[in-house]
């Protein structure tokens, strides 16, 4: 009966949000009732739908052995307790996406976003990560591609392989360019975060061979001497070793490019997972204090709830319409193809129990959700005119802040040259004018927040920034380590032995040719504002979403070819939605005739410029510029092409699966064979009041 009670406080509080945010206009609203509607239906959604889909659709089983206990081999399958690999998943699925995407959205206004964020990974991003975790850990921790092949069938797996293969590569770099953008010239960023390498070296040594098991003292010590490097991080920005972790972007690269290398091919235990582990910690940790903060300070959202932008779809952030851009422009936060890579990666080598997918797939996504409402809040609750003023591009903005202050003005928002001289200077910034990307805004939004109840504005936003850093570069080590399996999972097809995770040099050259893949892509992008991983960029969004159609894909021809055909609908609705979202953007990134949304448009406009003699357009200052950003148009045209047509050939594919094992009524798997197990694990992060019990009597 008290349970009942509580359920009913909570749902009543999450509607009680929910209609505050939808029918209020025109007056003043408090951002925590956005934070309030995010928890009630999270803590709904985990408790009721997450059960339903983990216990009734999947149906884990704890007497039988996961990957991790019975191939076990210390390298890349290892049973981990559920609180360092909750830490490991969630640091490796929550990178650049959470943190810019709801950033960059908040230019349609604060409820399109929030609706989608929230929604969204109730329905579709948790349940595809929950989903394919499970199916991975039931295949030996087989690869998203690798699974398409073996239920789908050589076409549209082959296809699914080289598209998922090559998103990866594409995603790497993407955030690989975020970190070396964030540390650059940056010593404080750069000594904290390279101090976390010895410390997870520590940690996972701890663990394994000095107090096996002792999770809650090794946290105790890492969280410790994490906040100490932080802190150290600061003193040495100021000091006279500053010059040497002051590093060029170049540096950066190449020790990105090592580090991911190093990352891949050592013993998870030893330094992928708790670093990982110990990077949740400040993640997790900064959101909570931003919560936290915003339920102290109460700061109104000075966003509208819907802005003349998501009317008109002339948006000068964003380009396009509300929909299809907006499920484009936030991605991670809702629903996320890159984390099915995750789920089908390095998570399910380490799964203790089965029943443990529900907390490190379904609580792991919606963690990352918060994150992403935590930065759609802190973008709105700045002033508006300062948001337009960092995020509309320089060519618009103009050289000076008076010119900026007057481009505002012609967006319909106002901020007076003085004003963004004073912004610039709170923060310790020389000027924030077109500092776009999103994370610069979002470093502004939570340093407002924080200094709203400590004061100290221009340490919180130096802080945010380094958190930034922190929080995708656990991205960019657990995808190396993701694609070096999706690589080794691909050729294993023709080249049997190389398929063997525990064959050395399989390991060593496929992590080799993993990391020179989005290495070059980043050092030409470094070395060349246009080109490289520049060049690629506009693709992120909508690649993300066709590797998330599929996730999807394969999820539901799981279901229907496992007997589970009743409850499909769980993965083919969202599998709808994100499949008629992604090719409309696609459609409209292709064929549009306006330069701003159209690859191709944008092509022929910076042509005819050229043709017409001009020598310079937009950003583009020079007649090489002009050229690059037409080779560049022409390459995101063709691959975004490219990319919907092999989702187009999956999911084509899956349906004649589909149909064929709905017509036969047989049930087929290609599941590893049932091994009884001998471990015992709680099924969540915290034991239940049985499990407390089991722990007393356990020998």
């Amino acid at each position: 009966m008290r349970e009942k009670a509580v359920w009913v406080l909570v749902g009543a509080g999450g509607a009680l949000a929910w209609t505050v945010l939808a029918v209020a206009r025109g007056e003043r609203v408090s951002a925590a009732w956005i934070l309030f509607a995010a928890l009630a239906s999270y803590a709904i959604a985990y408790r009721f739908y997450a059960r339903f889909v983990t216990y009734r659709v999947l149906r884990p089983d704890d007497t039988r052995a996961t990957p991790a206990e019975s191939k076990n081999n210390g390298i890349d399958f290892h049973p981990t307790d559920r609180r360092v690999l909750f830490g490991h998943h969630f640091a490796a699925i929550a990178g650049a996406g959470p943190l810019v995407g709801p950033v960059l959205a908040a230019q349609w206004g604060y409820l399109p976003g929030t609706l989608w964020i929230i929604v969204g990974v109730v329905f579709a991003g948790a349940v595809q990560d929950l989903v394919v975790l499970f199916f991975s850990m039931r295949r030996g921790g087989r690869s998203l591609g690798q699974m398409a092949k073996d239920e789908i069938g050589p076409v549209g797996g082959v296809a699914a392989l080289v598209g998922a293969l090559s998103i990866m590569v594409i995603l790497l770099a993407v955030l690989a360019l975020v970190v070396v953008n964030a540390l650059a010239h940056s010593p404080w960023g750069a000594f904290s975060i390279t101090m976390t390498i010895p410390i997870a070296l520590l940690m996972g040594f701890y663990l394994r061979y000095l107090r096996y098991g002792r999770v809650l003292r090794a946290s105790a010590f890492g969280a410790v001497l994490l906040v100490l490097a932080v802190a150290a991080g600061s003193l040495v920005a100021d000091s006279r070793w500053a010059d040497a972790f002051t590093w060029s972007p170049e540096t950066l690269t190449f020790a990105l490019v090592g580090y991911g290398f190093v990352a891949s091919v050592l013993p998870v235990w030893m330094l992928l997972a708790p670093r990982d582990y110990l990077s949740a910690f400040m993640k997790i940790g900064v959101v909570a204090m931003l919560a936290a903060g915003i339920l102290v300070a109460l700061p109104d959202l000075r966003t509208e709830a819907f802005t003349s932008f998501a009317r008109t779809g002339d948006g000068p952030v964003v380009a396009g319409a509300l929909f299809p851009f907006v499920f484009i422009t936030i991605a991670c936060g809702a629903l996320s193809g890159f984390h099915a890579l995750v789920s089908s990666g390095t998570t399910p080598k380490l799964l203790e129990k089965e029943s443990q997918v529900r907390v490190i797939g379904y609580g792991g996504m919606l963690t990352e959700s918060f994150v992403a409402v935590m930065a759609l809040i802190a973008a709105c609750v700045i002033d508006p005119g300062l948001y337009f003023a960092m995020n509309m591009p320089a060519s618009v903005l103009g050289p000076t802040l008076e010119s900026a202050s007057q481009a505002v003005a012609g967006v319909g928002f106002t901020i007076s040259p003085e004003q963004l001289a004073r912004a610039a200077e709170s923060v310790g910034e020389t000027t924030l004018v077109a500092r776009t990307g999103g994370a610069p805004t979002l470093a502004v939004g939570i340093a407002d927040i924080f200094a709203s109840v400590g004061g100290a504005k221009a340490f919180w936003y130096h802080f945010a920034v380094m958190f930034e850093a922190l929080f995708i570069l656990t991205t960019v080590d657990a995808g190396t380590r993701i694609g070096r399996f999706m690589l080794q999972d691909t050729v294993g097809n023709v080249w049997r032995r190389f398929g063997d995770v525990s064959w050395k040099p399989g390991v060593y050259l496929s992590s080799a040719v993993v990391v020179a893949a989005w290495g070059w892509f980043l050092w030409a992008g470094v070395k060349d504002p246009l080109g490289g991983i520049n060049q690629l960029f506009p693709l992120f969004g909508i690649a993300n979403q066709l590797l998330a159609a599929i996730a999807l894909i394969v999820c539901t021809t799981l279901l229907i070819k496992s007997g589970r055909a009743r409850h499909a609908w769980v993965t083919l609705v969202p599998l709808a939605w994100d499949v008629a979202v992604t090719l409309t953007a696609v459609w409209q990134k292709v064929l549009s005739g306006d330069p701003r949304i159209g690859f191709f448009a944008q092509r022929d406009l910076y042509q005819d410029a050229l043709d017409a003699g001009k020598t310079s357009l937009g950003s583009a200052g020079s007649v090489d510029a002009m050229e690059q950003v037409v080779l560049n148009s022409t390459v995101d045209g063709v691959l975004a092409a490219f990319f919907a047509l092999v989702v187009i050939v999956v999911l084509a594919d899956a349906v004649r699966v589909w149909l064929t094992a709905l017509r036969r009524r047989t049930t087929t798997t290609t599941e590893d064979p049932y091994v009884a197990s001998d471990l015992w694990a709680p099924s969540g992060l915290l034991p239940t009041r049985t499990e407390r019990e089991h722990m007393k009597t356990a020998p």
